[in-house]
Order: C-alpha cells, then sequence, then structure tokens
C-alpha cells in the first residue's frame, strides 16, 4: 500500500510507475478522496478549538454570574459535541474510503525491472545446467507416476474433484524427501530460521500481504470466516505486522514447509493433468525482513538460495528477470526460476522470489526503529520459493527417468529415502 503523503508530494512519478504497470494516471483521483478527507479533518479540529474556547468562557461567564451567557455557550458546546461525534463518523468513513482504494494499486517496479505486457516480455538472467539427452522418448511425470502405480489422479478425484492427486509409497516419501533436503539447506547453511505457522489466517493478515481484498477469489475461505493460506508467506510475514523490531536484529530469515491452496481461478484448460497446477500443493517458503537498505542485496541472495536447491538435486534451469505485466500485485521486482522438463520439452517456473519493498509493512503497521532508537521506519519485506515441493518431485521424475520406466533418485536425497537409489514398478 502507498503512502497517500507520497503520493502528494511525487503525482508524476506515481502516475508513471503505474503507466508501467499498465494502469492509467490514479494521483488525481486519490488525492480527490485526500482532499476531501483533510478538508474535514481541518474542519473537526476547527469545530474542537471552538469547542475548548467556548469551554472556558463558560467558566468565564459563570464566574461573573452571567447565567444567560453561560447557558448559551453550555448550548454552543452540546451542539459542537453532536457535530464531532457526527463528524468523526464521517471521518473514519473517509479514511476507509482512501484506504479501500489504495489497497487495489499495485506496488510500483524498480527501474530495472523491463516493462512488458506478459510472460513473452520478460529478460533471461542466466541459465544454469544442460537438459539431459534420453535415448527414448520421455514421458511426463504423470505418465511416470502412474506407470509405477505410484501417483493416483483417479481415486483423489472421486473424493475431491479435478485438479488433486495421492501419492503413494516411495513417490509420497520422494515428495517428504525433497522437502526434508530443502529444509535442511535453508536452515543449516543459509541461515533461516525454521516454523510452523498456522495453515489459516485471518482476514487482516491475508489483507497485509496483499491477498486481499483484490484476489480472495483466487483463495479458499471457510464458513467461519478463515483463509487456508495460498503460501507460507502469509503467515510468516504476518508474524511481524503491529510491531517495531530493533533494527540491529534485521535482516531476519524465515522458512516453512507447508501445505497450500488456491482455487486457481482463471487456470481452466491450463495444466489440467498432472501435478503443476493443483488446488493443494506443499511448497519451502523462504521470508526476510530487512532494512530499506539491505532488501535488494537480499533480494539476490534469496534468489541464489533457492537456486541453490536446484543445482544440488542436478536439474538444469533458468532464472527470468519478470516484466512489469507478469509480475505480481506486492512485488517491485521478481526473479522467477524455471526448471527444465523432459516431459514437456520446457522451462516451467518452480520458484518466484520478489522484493515488495515497505508495500506489505504499511498494511501490515510492520516497522524498525534505527540505531538512534528514534528513527522508526517501515520494514521491507520479500518472499521466494525455496523451491515449490511438488514441482520439485515432477522435476525429479521427468529428468531421472529411465527406459524401463524406473526413477533414478538424485544423490543428495539418498540418505533422506533410506539408502534407495531407484523407484521402480516393483517398489510400493
Amino acid at each position: 500500500m502507498f503512502d497517500i503523503k507520497w503520493i502528494r508530494e511525487n503525482p508524476g512519478d506515481f502516475d508513471k510507475g503505474l503507466k508501467r504497470r499498465g494502469l492509467g494516471p490514479l494521483s488525481g483521483e486519490l488525492l480527490k478522496l485526500d482532499e476531501v478527507r483533510r478538508a474535514h479533518l481541518t474542519m473537526l479540529q476547527d469545530l474542537q478549538k471552538r469547542r475548548n474556547a467556548a469551554s472556558k468562557d463558560i467558566g468565564k461567564a459563570k464566574a461573573q454570574k452571567d447565567e444567560d451567557t453561560a447557558q448559551k455557550l453550555m448550548a454552543e458546546v452540546a451542539d459542537i459535541k453532536t457535530k464531532v461525534q457526527a463528524g468523526e463518523d464521517e471521518e473514519r468513513a473517509l479514511n476507509a474510503k482512501l484506504e479501500a482504494a489504495l489497497a487495489e494499486i499495485p506496488n510500483i517496479p524498480l527501474d530495472d525491472v523491463p516493462d512488458g505486457a506478459d510472460e513473452t516480455d520478460n529478460a533471461l538472467v542466466r541459465t544454469v545446467g544442460e537438459p539431459p539427452k534420453f535415448d527414448f522418448e520421455p514421458k511426463q511425470h504423470f505418465e511416470i507416476g502412474e506407470g509405477l502405480g505410484l501417483m493416483d489422479f483417479e481415486t483423489a478425484g472421486k473424493m475431491s474433484g479435478a485438479r488433486f492427486v495421492i501419492l503413494k509409497g516411495a513417490l509420497s516419501r520422494l515428495e517428504r524427501a525433497i522437502a526434508c533436503f530443502m529444509l535442511d539447506q535453508h536452515t543449516g547453511e543459509f541461515g533461516y530460521t525454521e516454523y510452523t505457522p498456522p495453515l489459516l489466517v485471518r482476514d487482516q493478515a491475508a489483507y497485509g500481504t496483499g491477498n486481499l481484498p483484490k484476489f480472495a477469489e483466487d483463495l479458499f475461505k471457510t464458513e467461519n470466516d478463515y483463509w487456508l493460506i495460498p503460501t507460507a508467506e502469509v503467515p510468516l510475514t504476518n508474524m511481524v505486522r503491529e510491531t517495531i523490531l530493533d533494527g540491529s536484529d534485521l535482516p531476519m530469515r524465515a522458512t516453512a514447509w507447508t501445505p497450500c491452496f488456491r482455487s486457481e481461478a482463471g487456470a481452466a484448460g491450463k495444466d489440467t493433468r498432472g501435478m503443476i497446477r493443483q488446488h493443494q500443493f506443499s511448497k519451502v517458503e523462504l521470508v526476510s525482513i530487512t532494512t530499506p537498505d539491505q532488501s535488494l542485496e537480499e533480494h539476490e541472495r534469496m534468489t541464489k538460495c533457492a537456486e541453490s536447491i536446484l543445482q544440488r538435486l542436478g536439474l538444469a534451469y533458468r532464472t527470468m528477470l519478470l516484466c512489469t505485466g507478469d509480475m505480481g500485485f506486492a512485488s517491485r521486482k521478481t526473479y522467477d526460476l524455471e526448471v527444465w522438463l523432459p516431459g514437456q520439452d520446457a522451462y516451467r517456473e518452480i520458484s518466484s522470489c520478489s522484493v515488495c519493498g515497505d508495500f506489505q509493512a504499511r498494511r501490515m503497521g510492520a516497522r524498525f526503529r534505527g540505531a538512534d532508537k528514534k528513527d522508526v521506519r517501515y520494514v521491507h519485506t520479500l518472499n521466494g520459493s525455496g523451491v515449490a515441493v511438488g514441482r520439485a518431485l515432477v522435476a525429479v521424475l521427468e529428468n531421472y527417468q529411465q527406459a524401463d520406466g524406473s526413477v533414478i533418485i538424485p544423490e543428495v536425497l539418498r540418505g533422506y529415502m533410506g539408502g534407495l537409489t531407484q523407484i521402480s514398478a516393483t517398489q510400493d
């Protein structure tokens, strides 16, 4: 969310940033709302001043035995009190109207983010690793999993509908192994603290990260007003809501492996087979809370942490800088990691690492105190997949598949698999 004072002082820069997002100028509309709000606040302040002055005059009139004047002043004070009470209700309504308008506006991209309309305008940053070569026609992950008898979409569909899967035996353990490997790397080597956060959150938490109100249709909601988290970014980032942190404690780095739930609104016809796009999936999330001067360096660091997972799994990937038309609502700059999937003969997203500046912090009221202990400012927030566990399983299956339908287990995962080196159809 933007600071209306900043918009008031920088309307041109604000509208220029929105234009890069494909939006028309909004500063004029917002500043009109702000002008009405500020004028109303000034009126209330003037009424309060007059009320205070009249209250003093009542005392003077009574001291002078001027009861007629005192009664008139008391009537005026009572009238002002009524007007102030009504005015305060109106002030809350005006504040809510301005906040609602600001809440719908996406973050402004950084200068080095390429302009563009969609994913075709994203910029290649680097390509790492060589896609494997096969002397047979590589299969897609769902063909491999079903061939092993360890991936069941049909039974999942009977109980839950489309975009769900049941994993069994060695594949279920392999997914867990991938997640545990990621957590061990991020906590043991990269300095993230592991958390087990709630999977259900209230409105204010989803609002704080920018999921509400604009993207309510992308979420699942319970009948008693909880939202199922679309990613652990929501609870991890909200751990600092309405908090003033000590700047010396930053950056704060958090990670969690959780189920994630998304309605996939607007995804009709996309990735209808397999595990690429599901209503329920698991992900290891990375979140950083930093000071403003740390955030860009932290963004590069976070991206490298996610990349290291793919490197150690021996998976070819590329790093893309998203254009203005493809980046997320709360992001100022985003890197996507796209892993090579031989079965699809394509790179597919497996991680997205974003720096949000103070955009989420303003929505959450998350601040820090500087070294002088007087300067209190909003923190900067970052989030990234470290990486999507289900998609990592997909990538392992497709990149390590064998001609006989078996799958070689990457060496770094074998310790988590009880020493198992290969999954074949004879196993369960």
